[in-house]
């Protein structure tokens, strides 16, 4: 298969060179991603790699990662490529784990791969306490959200996709900055695309990271918020009615019964001064406590029909 790497440009003109020296030859095309670099990492390159396979894109503007890495990927799609991995220029990506990634989407088990510091505990040596717990904690949110109970480490952006299901996705549609990699996912999960991690070491060097947690949390925990509604939508009451509905919504109406009416009975023992009889409380806790078990239910049946038959299956029949 025709391979390509889509290379994000911004602030790396002390990595880029080397980042592109490493690239295996199994990668026919190189698309290195000026997106408006204050340090002009594109021209760099273009003055001083004289690697056949780089072609230099420049954008006018800044779009952030995801704009960057759409351009490389419509690039990737005009010249008829088959897979096209998404490698940082900062240098924390080893390209020679290439194969790694490719290598399940050329034997049709994958649709998709991506990079998981968390599978082997040596990997993670390197990685800061503080960022360890927060990919923890967004791995099981980005779970909720995109319907990939199986993966971790979701903000990782080493990836690789075959262009047979890139097609099909809306590219004018996806983030462009920090989101990325979260809404690949959830816009994959609506195709029922297969995901795979590759398990790879967490490198940190002399990159400073533009990314201020304080700042983009509110605007995650909404976006997160907005693809799990979604995504449930789509796949539980448009696409498809099946017991994973009926269990979520029977939870969602018991819990809600439930907390409206010992709500309502606690403010009136509350204005009387008589306590609630028992056979009030337990009307009440009853309904909260069946629909926690709903809303359990419904979360194994989701977990349990993560896509396993990957969109590339008919081309290898």
């Amino acid at each position: 298969m025709q391979v390509a790497v889509a290379i994000p440009c911004y602030k790396v003109r002390s990595h880029i060179l080397d980042v592109i020296a490493r690239m295996p030859s199994q990668v026919q095309r190189i698309y290195v991603v000026d997106d408006k670099c204050p340090q002009q990492s594109g021209r760099l390159v273009q003055d001083q790699c004289r690697d056949e396979r780089v072609r230099v894109l420049y954008h006018e503007e800044n779009q952030g990662v995801g704009g960057a890495v759409r351009t490389g990927y419509r690039a990737a799609l005009e010249e008829g490529m088959d897979i096209i991995v998404k490698v940082d220029g900062d240098g924390q990506m080893d390209p020679a784990l290439i194969p790694h990634f490719t290598r399940p989407i050329e034997r049709g088990k994958a649709d998709y791969t991506k990079g998981n510091r968390f599978y082997r505990p040596e990997s993670l040596k390197g990685m800061p306490p503080i960022r360890l717990f927060g990919n923890a904690v967004l791995s099981f949110i980005n779970k909720l959200s995109t319907g990939y109970w199986s993966i971790m480490d979701p903000t990782n952006g080493y990836t690789a996709i075959h262009t047979h299901v890139l097609r099909r996705l809306p590219l004018d549609k996806l983030e462009q900055r920090y989101f990325f990699e979260t809404d690949m996912l959830y816009r994959l999960n609506t195709l029922r695309a297969v995901v795979h991690d590759v398990p790879m070491d967490a490198v940190y060097g002399d990159e400073q990271s533009s990314l201020q947690v304080s700042k983009v949390l509110p605007e995650f925990l909404w976006k997160h918020t907005d693809r799990f509604v979604r995504r449930y939508v789509y796949n539980y009451l448009l696409r498809d009615f099946n017991i994973g509905s009926l269990y979520s919504l029977m939870g969602v109406l018991l819990l809600l019964a439930g907390s409206l009416f010992g709500l309502a009975h606690w403010l009136l023992s509350n204005a009387s001064g008589q306590p609630a009889t028992s056979g009030t409380v337990m009307l009440a806790a009853l309904p909260i406590i069946v629909g926690i078990q709903f809303i359990i239910a419904f979360l194994h049946y989701d977990v349990s029909h993560v896509p396993t038959e990957p969109l590339l299956a008919d081309l290898h029949d």
